[in-house]
């Protein structure tokens, strides 16, 4: 009889440890569901749809690699040898 108290005890702390991983589990997806909303309405904002957030990003990429050579060109040539930049 003792044996099997220990056992519904054991099982019992089972349950509750489960229910506690649960409880944060759920509190954790709460969480990032809260973030992922937020990012999302911060994108809507920029102007930018979700699925084509990888085309943006390579698009801002090519842009600002396109202006740092914009402004390295609008430099003399004398600052350009300077800063060992042949551009």
């Amino acid at each position: 009889m003792q044996q099997q108290e220990e056992k519904i005890k054991q099982l019992k702390n089972a349950l509750n440890k489960a229910k506690d991983q649960r409880y944060r589990a759920e509190a954790r997806l709460e969480s990032l569901e809260q973030e992922e909303r937020k990012l999302l309405k911060e994108m809507e904002e920029l102007g930018v749809e979700p699925d084509r957030l990888e085309e943006e990003i390579k698009r801002l990429e090519e842009e600002i690699e396109s202006r740092i050579q914009e402004a390295w060109k609008l430099l003399p040539e004398e600052l350009k040898r300077n800063h060992g930049s042949d551009k």
